[in-house]
């Protein structure tokens, strides 16, 4: 795992100089501690920083050359089946100087170019300056696991693996007002925005290429087919997927550096955790995170599946008082991030490079076998939309049904109905948005000027409107809650302690056959995970199998009404915030009716919070 950086120039006052490709570099040093590099070649200049896992001779140094310095590449990932192509290369009669992954990819590209890019299992973000044609060549993975910034106008470009580096390369640092809008209707920012106007992200499953001259031309490469469904049994469906399963882990142990894994205690992580034991000739090391005040944790369920492998288990309890930490972090995942499962992320991050520095992970369970509850809701309300006059009558102000039910039942359930009613839209778009929880289209006018831009999730929505609603949803997320919220909050906070994380649930080979397979494999009623489910049984213990789907998040409603009440008065009342157009008083009611218990308004806060430490941060 590394940090790429570069720039190609269209003008000759613009041409790179070593000073600012090596500027660029020490942005980034946390990606890559192990070594440095620099590469210029007229207008075009690429600066690498190196994480050693495979090959950690000096052979593996970037930026790497080849065929007399026409080809010349900064890589950041790893290619899972660099070892197969590398034999098919070398039969062709190629003679290779390292054992790097890296090299590899480099001269599949000078072979079949662009269509390199079908033959790539991993994740990856590169660039290639092709000397010949006076080109640079851009990539990113299929699912966005590792990211690719850049800034471009009539003079250059500029790129890097985060957005730190354009900045010490002269991007522009200004607000991207309406990328904050969105920040608060979903927690992140939706691609291709940043935060930072100007300044964008090359999308998932994207190439581009940018010519001397300065056209630059993107492509889409690769995208799920949810369509086309496989018919076979369920027993044949186990089959495939528990072997897919198996190969994609045993490609992700392949490491010249100790590997790990992160145990959470669920299903995902588990079942990862077990492959893992299954193939490896030592104990697994395994590390956990759980939070102080949190009446149901999993550090308890994460020691089971410890124990069942005997791994080299490590734990670690986030309590309030880590809180301080926060705009550190804030700052250092450079745009609006609200998840605050981040900050767990983040500690986790760094005590499990104390250990080892590659970790797998569980990350794409969900988005593989449909195990968000939102999927539940989504089909509840695809029910409500069939009669929609009684739902928008009983939506009506001054009318709470399922508010009442609940006063005289005391049933857990019509608080759903309750919520279900406030979250309804004729728009599918609108409710999905507003089950995240954060501010609605209102709540943000009133916080701030109203914005002209439409929903980030509508197109969405509308390019996916022709599948059935859990297809529709797990696309809607693949395409944009995944790489824009997990992926970044794993990158950053991974990264950010020069550790490589890796998630065998999203390899794509194994997200096409199940974007093949019959929702009902998937999720039927309220369950989730059914096919995973079924895997699982002869992997894990039948508690972790039948618990409730939890996420990762931090206890906010309890800290943020207890020991933090302060401390959001202190972040969220500070002038120097206010100042940037929010009001004041919102802002107050908001602190006020959270404090006293009428309504949890924790992650309305949580978002407010870290927007406030990164306006702080960078503006």
């Amino acid at each position: 795992m590394c940090g790429i950086a570069g720039k190609l120039a269209f003008h000759p006052t613009e041409w790179p100089e070593e000073t600012q490709l090596q500027a660029m570099s020490e942005a980034i040093i946390h990606r890559g501690p192990d070594s440095a590099g620099v590469f210029i070649d007229g207008p075009c200049g690429l600066a690498h920083r190196r994480l050693a896992i495979i090959d950690l001779s000096e052979r593996g140094h970037q930026p790497m050359s080849i065929m007399d310095g026409r080809y010349t590449i900064s890589f950041n990932g790893e290619i899972y089946n660099y070892q197969e192509l590398r034999d098919e290369l070398t039969d062709q009669g190629i003679t290779f100087n390292s054992d790097t992954d890296t090299e590899v990819l480099l001269h599949l590209f000078a072979q079949e170019g662009a269509n390199c890019l079908q033959r790539l299992r991993g994740m990856f973000a590169f660039a290639i300056w092709d000397k010949k044609k006076q080109e640079l060549f851009l990539a990113r993975d299929r699912v966005g696991q590792k990211p690719l910034k850049y800034f471009i106008d009539d003079k250059r470009i500029v790129f890097a693996s985060e957005l730190k580096a354009l900045l010490q390369a002269g991007a522009p640092k200004i607000i991207d007002w309406d990328a904050v809008r969105d920040y608060l209707k979903l927690g992140y920012v939706p691609a291709p925005m940043t935060g930072f106007k100007d300044i964008a992200k090359l999308p998932p499953a994207h190439y581009a290429i940018v010519s001397a001259d300065g056209t630059m031309v993107t492509e889409r490469y690769w995208e799920l087919d949810y369509e086309t469904k496989s018919t076979q049994s369920t027993r044949a469906w186990r089959k495939q997927v528990t072997e897919t399963l198996k190969e994609s882990v045993r490609l992700r142990m392949i490491s010249d550096v100790p590997v790990g894994a992160h145990l959470s205690g669920g299903i995902d992580s588990g079942v990862v955790t077990a492959l893992m034991a299954h193939q490896s000739s030592e104990p697994v090391r395994t590390f956990s995170i759980g939070f102080e005040g949190d009446t149901d944790s999993e550090l308890p369920r994460a020691r089971q599946i410890a124990d069942r492998y005997g791994t080299q288990h490590h734990e670690f309890v986030v309590s309030p008082s880590n809180t301080n930490i926060l705009a550190q972090v804030a700052a250092h995942y450079e745009e609006p991030f609200a998840d605050s499962s981040a900050l767990p992320t983040w500690l986790l991050s760094e005590l499990t490079r104390e250990h080892v520095t590659v970790a797998l992970n569980g990350d794409g369970g969900d988005e593989n076998f449909a195990g968000y509850n939102r999927y539940h809701l989504m089909g509840v309300y695809e029910s409500l939309r069939k009669i929609d006059p009684i739902v928008r009558l009983l939506r009506k102000p001054g009318v709470d049904l399922g508010q009442a039910l609940y006063r005289m039942s005391r049933v857990g359930s019509f608080r759903k109905i309750q919520k279900l009613l406030k979250w309804y839209s004729q728009h599918p778009h609108e409710t999905y948005q507003l089950q995240f929880g954060y501010f609605d289209e209102a709540s943000v006018e009133q916080l701030l000027e109203a914005s002209t831009s439409s929903s980030p999730l509508e197109n969405l929505f509308n390019q996916t409107q022709s599948l059935q609603s859990i297809d529709q949803l797990l696309a809607v997320d693949i395409a944009s809650y995944l790489p824009d919220d997990l992926l970044v909050k794993v990158d950053i906070a991974s990264m950010a302690h020069a550790l490589e994380v890796r998630s065998p649930f999203l390899d794509h080979k194994l997200l096409e056959l199940t974007a093949s397979m019959p929702t009902k494999l998937k999720r039927r009623g309220r369950g989730g995970k059914i096919l995973l489910k079924h895997i699982a049984k002869d992997l894990l213990p039948k508690n972790i199998i039948k618990q409730k789907k939890r996420g990762f998040g931090i206890p906010r409603e309890q800290w943020l009404r207890g020991s933090l009440q302060t401390y959001v008065e202190e972040q969220l009342l500070d002038e120097t915030f206010l100042r940037h157009g929010f009001d004041r008083s919102n802002i107050e009611r908001l602190i006020e009716e959270h404090t006293t218990g009428r309504t949890d308004h924790s992650l309305r806060l949580w978002a407010l919070i870290m927007l406030k430490h990164w306006i702080t941060a960078w503006f």
